[in-house]
């Protein structure tokens, strides 16, 4: 589950998009369990029980990997501050995932990144050329083209998901900055204690804390262990390209959960999806080739 410890740091496209494949599949199964638990569980009470699962899994990983010493306390406030937004961002989208469609929560997540690939010069330090912009612009075409969401008619869920959006860019954002010199078992180990603390002490401020029952315990273990997997690939795929990178490859999931949406849930699957899919994968294509491209070939669109 946990990659080898990080050496020094190179940037490997094609190899962090496969371990972006796996963030994916683990994303879109903790989508369908996050409905499956939403009558009996609130977001905090899955928060919850999903950081629990994911805290002892890495517990139990890494320690027989003899690697929890590998965990380092001196950037503690930056695990906070990137937990804190994640958390935020992650009770949005399980709420939004029981008011709107399973392809329009995704499509309004995938707003994020924009956010980065245009922050990502003045938080990281990364080059916008003019392909990272062309790849980000044809992905969001895509996404509209595939969901065509109706911004006339404002929704709570809708709000939500696009709110989660901004909360998961400062996310990838401090996330990649802590892989500069973080452990993949540190950032996980922070990640998972310090999300189930905050899901606690929310989940029990109304006095009410629904435990897991026979029918909710196999879908809250399934989030636990997807949550886990799908931060250690999207984790150490930021620790092996630029955070601009990795989040156009994860474009992919709209039309994965599309696909999910219209199995599971009878969700209208449509013509425009696969076009509007087909234009996400344009998009990857593109932003790969901004990673290829030598440096000095490409154009700025930043000063360096």
């Amino acid at each position: 589950m946990l990659p080898p410890a990080p050496s020094r740091p190179a940037d490997r496209p094609l190899t962090a998009a496969l371990w972006m494949s796996g963030s994916i599949t683990a994303f879109s199964a903790m989508a369908i369990a996050g409905r499956a638990v939403a009558e009996r569980h609130d977001t905090f009470e899955i928060m919850t029980w999903r950081s629990l699962v994911g805290f002892i899994l890495v517990i139990l990983v890494a320690g027989g990997l003899g690697r929890l010493r590998e965990v380092r306390s001196d950037r503690l406030g930056s695990h906070f501050m990137r937990n804190l937004f994640h958390f935020t961002g992650q009770n949005l989208w399980f709420w939004a995932l029981t008011m709107i469609p399973l392809a329009q929560v995704f499509a309004l997540e995938f707003t994020s990144p924009i956010w980065v690939i245009l922050l990502s010069p003045l938080v990281l330090g990364e080059r916008l050329t003019r392909l990272k912009v062309l790849a980000a612009a044809m992905g969001f075409a895509g996404i509209l083209i595939a969901t065509r969401p109706d911004f006339t008619a404002i929704q709570p869920g809708m709000v939500a998901a696009a709110a989660s959006a901004i909360c998961f860019a400062a996310t990838s954002l401090m996330t990649k900055a802590l892989t500069r010199g973080e452990s993949i078992v540190s950032i996980l180990f922070w990640l998972t204690l310090m999300q189930f603390c905050f899901g606690l002490i929310l989940a029990g401020w109304d006095g009410v804390l629904h435990l897991p029952d026979s029918h909710t315990l196999p879908w809250l273990a399934l989030i636990g262990f997807a949550g886990v997997t799908a931060h250690t690939c999207l984790t150490t795929a930021l620790s092996m390209a630029p955070a601009s990178f990795v989040v156009m490859v994860d474009f992919l999931r709209l039309p994965v959960i599309a696909v999910v949406g219209a199995i599971w849930y009878a969700e209208p699957l449509d013509p425009l999806v696969i076009v509007g899919a087909a234009i996400i994968l344009a998009a990857n294509l593109v932003n790969l080739r901004a990673q290829t491209v030598p440096q000095d070939r490409v154009p700025n669109v930043t000063k360096p």
